[in-house]
């Protein structure tokens, strides 16, 4: 199994993302945490309230993933991030059958 964290401007665009990425088989489910972040973009230090999501899927549907966010993401360069993950057997076992292929 594998996490997927992302970024994003709100909360209603996080709850395209999960809404799209689910209607699709692709995740199992997803989290959401509201948060502000501070970065530095175009030569400049910006501080934003974003919302978090954590994604949770098969290693197999990274790719595939990562490619369906980019093509509805707001953001010119989403934050887009694999992370591997162990998890008990059941939890897996559902992620599994929750998601194609």
């Amino acid at each position: 199994m594998i996490l997927i964290y992302v970024t994003h401007k709100n909360m209603e665009e996080a709850k395209k993302v999960v809404y799209y990425l689910l209607g699709k088989g692709l995740i199992a489910c997803a989290n959401f945490f509201q948060m502000e972040s501070c970065f530095r973009w175009e030569g400049k230090i910006e501080m934003e309230k974003e919302v978090v999501t954590i994604l949770k899927t098969k290693d197999k549907n990274w790719n595939e993933v990562k490619e369906e966010i980019k093509k509805i993401h707001s953001y010119q360069l989403p934050c887009i991030i694999k992370i591997e993950a162990d998890c008990n057997k059941e939890f897996d076992d559902w992620v599994n059958l929750e998601t194609k292929k």
